[in-house]
């Protein structure tokens, strides 16, 4: 582990579906602070972790008028039309200076909750896994497959199910050729697990906390803005 760095890398182009806001969802304020930076703000913090790239979308305006604009652990790196190609086009940009082993922990620009400690569980686990894996937690609801005319067809069975969160940590070099052979086979993978499971490989699942949400609808701002302040109270 002494020789390998750990990279982040946070998708933000194309995530910025407006929750009826006039600024995407990642710039919207919260508890003082836009979105993105409490989601920056862990990685930059820790120092085990080599940078941070951040994936934007041709037009971002508001990325500019952030706090780690031109700070030296931030790098910039253009975006694509889905989740997938963001995270490939950073993964490359990446490539120029980091070694293929190194590990890459994705997060999402709208998931600013992540905790410290889940963060630590993820990196000590994985170090040595040959895959990598992800954060998640596992399903306590019942869950019912819908049909057509969304009346109920199912109750699926829970015991094997699991939200999955992120970060999703992986090796460099087998990520980044992944996502390229998902998005040449049309697959628009929506997570970087979903990528390395069409190569075959079983990523691991790592327990975390179920505050680690992602910023979806309106009133998840103040649930989030919530969770901060309980986990500053806990620390």
């Amino acid at each position: 582990m002494s020789t390998i760095k750990i990279w982040a890398v946070v998708p933000a182009a194309g995530v910025g579906r407006r929750l009826g806001a006039a600024i995407p969802k990642q710039y919207l304020d919260l508890a003082g602070r836009p979105v993105i930076e409490w989601t920056l703000g862990i990685f930059l913090a820790d120092p085990r972790i080599s940078g941070v790239w951040v994936a934007l979308g041709a037009e971002d305006g508001f990325w500019p008028t952030t706090t780690y604009v031109g700070h030296p652990k931030v790098r910039q790196v253009e975006g694509g039309a889905e989740r997938c190609h963001s995270v490939l086009n950073a993964l490359d940009a990446l490539a120029a200076e980091a070694d293929p082993a190194d590990w890459v922990l994705v997060h999402d620009a709208a998931r600013p909750c992540l905790r410290r400690s889940d963060l630590d569980r993820l990196i000590i686990e994985l170090a040595d896994d040959p895959v990598g894996g992800i954060l998640g937690v596992p399903v306590r609801d019942t869950m019912k497959g819908a049909d057509a005319d969304g009346r109920i067809a199912a109750t699926i069975d829970r015991a094997a199910l699991w939200h999955a969160f992120t970060p999703q940590m992986f090796r460099l070099g087998p990520l980044r050729d992944a996502l390229r052979a998902a998005i040449t086979a049309g697959a628009l993978v929506t997570d970087d697990a979903s990528a390395m499971e069409r190569s075959g490989l079983s990523p691991r699942l790592i327990e975390g906390h179920a505050d680690n949400i992602k910023i979806t609808r309106a009133e998840d701002l103040p649930l989030a803005r919530f969770y901060l302040d309980m986990q500053a109270r806990s620390c």
